[in-house]
């Protein structure tokens, strides 16, 4: 298989991580197959190219002055706001040994359970184990998704197209993907409340009489006019 090239150069000792950076070079390192640690430095610009055409489940193979170091991306950190790359780390593979590795699912088709049903396609596992020689590592397993013509139907493990030599390491009953139902608007329902009573009317059943009101008796008079009729009475 062709390998993706990436020249490079071993690192300046005596220049900082940050110092590197500000002249457009990216502090990597290697390790791995016979490489405990390997400081290297890249070009900012054609790193990035490698790794966006690589990811992290393509060979690339190192170019250090001359020698031929066949890689994988094992980390890579970026910077928070900018986005620029910060950092590399490589992993050397031996060619002749089976090596396990993540590598990316690519669906492909169109669903009708989606396209006319409405259906929610759902990825549950954007990516797989799997475990091969380097030379037969694929850079992603497509799946086609078009016959996903119901809700709830899925692709599992098993419905991936695996090229020779390559094993997935989760089991075979694993969901990848599926669809689900829409999910459906919930009806709001008003609450209802109770409107104050009218001015004058009686009260409701159990509630209390208003201020000034005597109990039990629509449209009392104010208790406090209960002394006055008295006082007439004692007149006469």
């Amino acid at each position: 298989m062709e390998m993706i090239q990436l020249p490079a150069k071993a690192r300046d000792s005596k220049m900082k991580p940050n110092q590197l950076r500000q002249g457009r070079q990216v502090p990597c390192v290697i390790y791995g197959h016979e490489i405990k640690s390997l400081q290297i430095q890249c070009d900012e610009t054609t790193l990035h190219r490698v790794f966006a055409k690589a990811g992290e489940s393509t060979l690339v193979e190192v170019d250090l002055d001359g020698k031929k170091i066949p890689v994988l991306f094992k980390d890579i950190t970026f910077h928070p706001i900018t986005s620029r790359e910060l950092h590399a780390d490589f992993y050397a593979v031996n060619m002749k040994e089976e090596i396990e590795t993540m590598v990316p699912v690519h669906f492909e088709g169109e669903s009708p359970a989606v396209k006319e049903l409405g259906g929610v396609f759902v990825t549950i596992h954007e990516s797989v184990t799997v475990r091969c020689l380097p030379v037969n590592l694929p850079h992603n397993l497509p799946v086609d998704i078009s016959g996903l013509a119901e809700f709830h139907a899925s692709i599992a493990v098993k419905d991936l197209k695996l090229p020779k030599g390559v094993t997935v390491m989760e089991d075979k009953d694993t969901i990848i993907a599926n669809i689900q139902e829409p999910r459906k608007e919930e009806e709001i329902t008003p609450v209802a409340t109770e409107a104050a009573p009218a001015e004058g009317a009686a009260p409701a059943e159990g509630a209390a009489p208003a201020e000034g009101t005597a109990p039990g008796k629509e449209g009392a008079a104010p208790a406090a006019a209960a002394p006055a009729a008295e006082a007439k009475k004692s007149k006469k």
